[in-house]
């Protein structure tokens, strides 16, 4: 839109509107289900492809642990991690429609009269921006601090687990089995633990930030793509997802380690309430198994 029919749109009456619903992503099945079924999707799509990269041994330079540390360090068998990593996914997807039930669909319509209400409110933004940041800025604004509200649930939640011996003696001490994490055991949890810190926390945040259907969508996607990623065993320098957030496979590792089991609650984004409450693993790792490699150490071993 050039200046001219920018100013012309300002200057005029707000524009009417007619809402009606969005129609969905596809046409078989509503955004609402369809976020639920793509948690599912992404997980076990992801899963596998790390799964073929370690039977085939396709990146073994950026592997965190050797191959035989899965079978002689994990207290737990790959069909007990399935089963277990099935029966929360069910639960997930039971919570989820229980708890969008009642939400409103959303409704499209309204956007040329709320560019211009926005635009009147920041006369200061050429017309443009104002128009990205309704379109995509805002939504974007609203799923990071989800990534946040998310964060902070589950890193009280994760430390309770590990600071108070019944918590973890009865619950997250399942997860801890895998103590080589890989990619589609991201989900092996105790089911109360995974309704209460991975669903009830997602579905949390979701209801604070007030997501639209399709702002959830995409964080419930996101999320899951995290966890697995961050459950791969590989460091990636070329994975966009661990160049991008600190809070990687690298750095979660340490946690299911002996030497770092107090350290690095943080997860799944950001690792902020680590550095804010001096729970980040700060020691320099000369004491533990040598098979444990960091991301710079992977780095370190190409050059």
């Amino acid at each position: 839109m050039n200046y001219s029919a920018a100013d012309a749109f300002l200057s005029a009456p707000a524009p009417s509107y007619e809402l009606h619903e969005r129609e969905p992503l596809l046409p078989f099945v509503s955004d609402k289900y369809l976020s639920l079924i793509l948690t599912i999707v992404i997980y076990w799509a992801v899963g596998i492809f790390f799964h073929i990269i370690d039977t085939f041994d396709l990146l073994p330079t950026y592997r965190i642990h050797p191959p035989a540390e899965v079978s002689s360090r994990n207290k737990v068998t790959v069909p007990e991690v399935v089963r277990d990593v099935v029966v929360q996914q069910i639960i997930q997807t039971i919570t989820g429609i229980i708890l969008t039930y009642n939400d409103p669909p959303d409704y499209v319509g309204m956007e040329a009269r709320d560019i211009w209400v926005l635009a009147h409110k920041l006369p200061f933004l050429p017309l443009p921006i104002v128009s990205f940041l309704y379109y995509y800025g805002f939504s974007t604004m609203k799923i990071i601090a989800a990534f946040f509200v998310l964060d902070t649930w589950q890193y009280f939640l994760h430390r309770a687990m590990h600071n108070y011996k019944y918590l973890y003696r009865t619950f997250h001490s399942r997860h801890h089995r895998l103590y080589v994490p890989y990619a589609f055991g991201a989900l092996y949890n105790h089911p109360f633990e995974g309704l209460l810190m991975d669903t009830l926390g997602a579905g949390l945040a979701f209801k604070l930030c007030g997501l639209t259907i399709r702002e959830s969508l995409i964080f419930f996607s996101f999320s899951t793509l995290k966890t697995v990623d961050d459950h791969c065993g590989y460091a990636l320098p070329f994975d966009p997802l661990q160049v991008i957030f600190q809070n990687n496979a690298a750095y979660h590792d340490i946690h299911h380690q002996q030497f770092g089991i107090k350290t690095n609650f943080s997860q799944p984004f950001f690792i902020v309430w680590d550095k804010w409450l001096g729970t980040q693993y700060k020691g320099n790792r000369t004491g533990r198994d040598s098979s444990v490699m960091d991301k710079s150490e992977v780095e370190k071993k190409q050059k």
